[in-house]
């Protein structure tokens, strides 16, 4: 195992151990509620969106190491940002999932980019990308 790939793992583990905005928005979020019946994870994402911004992101849920620390990342990253740049970062997200190499230049990806190896396990895709589905449909209500 690389040093890189060690690093990357770190980053997951700790975010899954230690998940970032874990918990439950108040009354007038944005729900959307997630499963991955194939393995069990379930998300739910909760959003306070304002003027186009996202101010705020939650997330409960149950599943992986890969796929909360996912959920952990995401919104660590959305908060923030516009509805318009979230859709970008989801589609620069589902991208480097397909194995594509992402121009971090254009967007950080920061701690995100840890995930980048689960491209090579296509069964594990859907695990990473269930909070980002999230998000993308939330974002679109």
């Amino acid at each position: 195992m690389s040093s890189l790939d060690d690093l990357y793992r770190r980053v997951i583990m700790d975010h899954y151990q230690r998940p970032r905005n874990k918990g439950e928005l108040d009354n007038g979020a944005i729900s959307i509620e997630l499963n991955n019946p194939t393995c069990g994870d379930r998300i739910s994402l909760q959003m306070n969106v304002e003027n186009g911004m996202i101010k705020d992101a939650r997330f409960l849920g149950e599943g992986c190491s890969i796929s909360l620390a996912s959920a952990s990342m995401m919104t660590e990253s959305v908060k923030g940002l516009s509805v318009d740049q979230s859709l970008h970062l989801v589609d620069l997200f589902s991208r480097m999932m397909q194995g594509e190499e992402i121009d971090t230049d254009e967007f950080p990806l920061e701690d995100i980019e840890a995930l980048t190896g689960v491209a090579k396990f296509p069964a594990r895709i859907k695990c990473a990308t269930l909070a980002w589905k999230a998000l993308e449909k939330g974002v679109k209500q």
